[in-house]
């Protein structure tokens, strides 16, 4: 098996050359777009322009395998500003506000303590707190710039490009404002595009979508240049280190909130400044192809710039000799008002998924991407029969436990390997480093969001959960290994009824999961119901919410129905959203709790709740507008 990344933590260390004094520390400037895929000239698209991100790579280094942690922005920024896995540090849901360790800094304050004017402008969205805003910066706002530090001061500088947010290619009207001084020529013609990708419908709303998010980037390359202008007329050009990035990929379907290349393969740009050429892993203009993860940008940084990189961090800089990465991670979690657990691990040429929820469809119904028109576009073929088999493959019902994709090959990732008897050493590897990983930094996605409420505060942090006991790495495999079985297969069912019995709520809840993913055969298994039926009273709402579904799928519905209405009402925030995705997913055996789902959409003061809870109640009333 491949080394990865977690052997060269101890490796971080302060580059010896790089100048001591603050005042001789190069400058830092970042450019960040939101939700772009790598449709740039200088990464061989046809279609872009985008000449100031292009004369950027002449002079810099263009990154060819660079991916970030989850294919969403808050996730993901989470990861960026701490150097840490957000499934690590509990940030991994879509809104959360987790509460970080005591010695867990977001990386910009070790910069401050260094001396370093410190700016963002303005997008945070980091998933806890504390520290806030303030703490980790000078100044945060859509007023912050370098230009307002002491003279002489070395600053790092982050701007935020908001404009090509999947906000700008839904919305006509920010569109439109986002892209009004764009030239004629800087314009796109939606019939010449020859690169939409094959899960997709090719119509007029499809090729209007791709037409904006092109554009949206040239909009966003615009800004670059001005940035980049601004330097040069300050005369710091030659002083600052220039990083271009994206969060993640498009924001559409099958891309935003997803592991493929199409959600997690990003641009990646940094212009060394002559000072620095020696620490430039290569010279202007050419390709690394190195793997790079977005936690690795933090403590990249730090080294270029002197600073010690802390060995609490599970990023490494991606500039050292030592250390190169064999593998990147990604996480989906919960993604606005639905879980759907996947896993993810990459080397340079496949693809691995582990599907921790496959009874659950590819195509979650989620208000956001629902507005979209290509997602409206994807209905109406499922609505008409008309899907292609790539098409189909992302519309169907259920997803396959695993998922192995040849990228060399297949980087659409449309044909999937995992059962190719000759592809079964590859399986077993990226299997083996994905399990390696979670255990390695605690996947605290394997716990019910209900669970980490209940448990959060008395740890003193989400990372403390799985990381402030004595039988901790007992319990992170445990959790592990039943987590996998849940989804396994009917085989597992003995392991499964013994995980009910197991003193943690979270490997119960994984027990209980399981048994019901497996309704059919389960139900006739020796002292599954007796245990399910004491499920339903158990201290943790996600063991009970996770007893009522078994029974409910077994056919046993009073209890588990009025068990589900029970949680619905409850005091933990998470297990009402948990209850009511479980009775939307129950479809018509729900049709009993109807009136108190109709009562949650009054009633709940978490929109995502009030979300799953207006799906559930449209579906069971045949109602078509199911968005608000």
């Amino acid at each position: 098996m491949r080394n990865w990344s977690f052997l060269f933590l101890l490796l971080a260390a302060v580059l010896p050359a790089v100048p001591a004094r603050a005042q001789e520390r190069p400058n830092i400037l970042w450019i960040s777009a939101e939700d772009i895929s790598a449709h740039l000239g200088c990464y061989g698209d046809p279609y872009a322009i985008t000449p100031h991100l292009d004369a950027l790579a002449e002079e810099g280094v263009r990154y060819s395998h660079a991916y970030t942690t989850a294919g969403v922005c808050a996730p993901c920024r989470s990861g960026i500003i701490t150097g840490m896995y957000q499934n690590s540090i509990g940030t991994h849901h879509m809104r959360c506000n987790a509460t970080l360790p005591d010695w867990l800094k977001p990386f910009p304050i070790y910069f401050r303590e260094a001396g370093y004017y410190c700016t963002n402008n303005s997008k945070t969205d980091y998933q806890f707190s504390k520290p806030s805003p303030r703490e980790i910066w000078d100044d945060s706002s859509a007023k912050a710039h370098w230009k307002n530090r002491k003279p002489g001061q070395p600053f790092f500088a982050v701007f935020n490009f908001t404009g090509c947010h999947e906000s700008g290619i839904e919305d006509k009207t920010k569109y439109e404002a986002v892209t009004k001084d764009l030239t004629a020529e800087q314009r796109q013609d939606p019939a010449a595009f020859e690169n939409l990708p094959p899960y997709y419908p090719d119509t007029p709303a499809v090729r209007e979508d791709w037409k904006r998010n092109y554009e949206l980037i040239t909009a966003l390359d615009a800004r670059a240049g001005e940035l980049i202008r601004e330097l040069k007329e300050a005369g710091e050009w030659e002083n600052t280190i220039v990083m271009f990035w994206s969060d993640h990929g498009i924001g559409l379907p099958r891309a935003k909130r997803w592991l493929y290349d199409s959600g997690t393969h990003i641009p990646l740009i940094v212009r060394f400044p002559e000072s620095l050429q020696a620490y430039s892993p290569q010279g202007p203009g050419e390709v690394n192809d190195r793997l790079v993860s977005s936690i690795d940008f933090g403590p990249t940084m730090l080294h270029l710039s002197g600073i010690p990189v802390p060995e609490t961090m599970q990023g490494v800089s991606f500039v050292r000799d030592e250390g190169e990465r064999g593998y990147v991670y990604g996480a989906r979690d919960r993604m606005d008002e639905r879980y759907d657990i996947i896993r993810a691990v990459r080397d340079h040429r496949y693809r691995y998924i582990r599907n921790f929820e496959p009874l659950k469809p590819y195509y979650q119904f989620m208000n956001t991407p629902e507005k979209g028109a290509t997602m409206r576009e994807i209905r109406k073929a499922e609505k008409a029969g008309e899907l292609t088999e790539e098409m189909a493959l992302f519309s169907a019902a259920r997803k396959p436990v695993e998922e192995l994709y040849d990228l060399e090959n297949d980087p659409h990732e449309t044909r999937n390997l995992a059962t190719d008897p000759g592809h079964a050493e590859v399986v077993e590897e990226l299997r083996g480093a994905l399990r390696d990983w979670q255990l390695q930094i605690g996947d605290l996605g394997l716990m019910p969001e209900s669970e980490i409420l209940r448990r959060e505060k008395a740890a003193g942090s989400a990372f403390a959960i799985l990381h402030g006991g004595t039988d901790q790495n007992e319990l992170i495999d445990t959790l592990t290994t039943v987590a996998t079985q849940a989804s396994d297969g009917p085989e597992r069912i003995p392991e499964l009824i013994e995980a009910l019995d197991h003193g943690d709520a979270s490997v119960r809840y994984w027990g209980a999961t399981g048994l019901g993913n497996f309704a059919g055969e389960s139900r006739g298994a020796r002292g599954v119901m007796a245990a399910l039926s004491e499920g339903l009273d158990d201290d943790s709402p996600a063991v009970a919410i996770a007893s009522a579904r078994a029974l409910c799928r077994m056919g046993l519905t009073d209890r588990g129905l009025a068990a589900l209405e029970a949680h619905l009402s409850g005091d933990n925030e998470w297990a009402r959203l948990e209850a009511i995705i479980v009775l939307d997913e129950l479809e018509e055996t729900a049709r009993p709790s109807l009136a108190v789902m109709q009562h949650a959409l009054k009633e709940q003061p978490n929109q995502y709740i009030v979300r799953a809870a207006n799906k559930a109640v449209n579906d069971l009333l045949g109602t078509e507008n199911r968005v608000p």
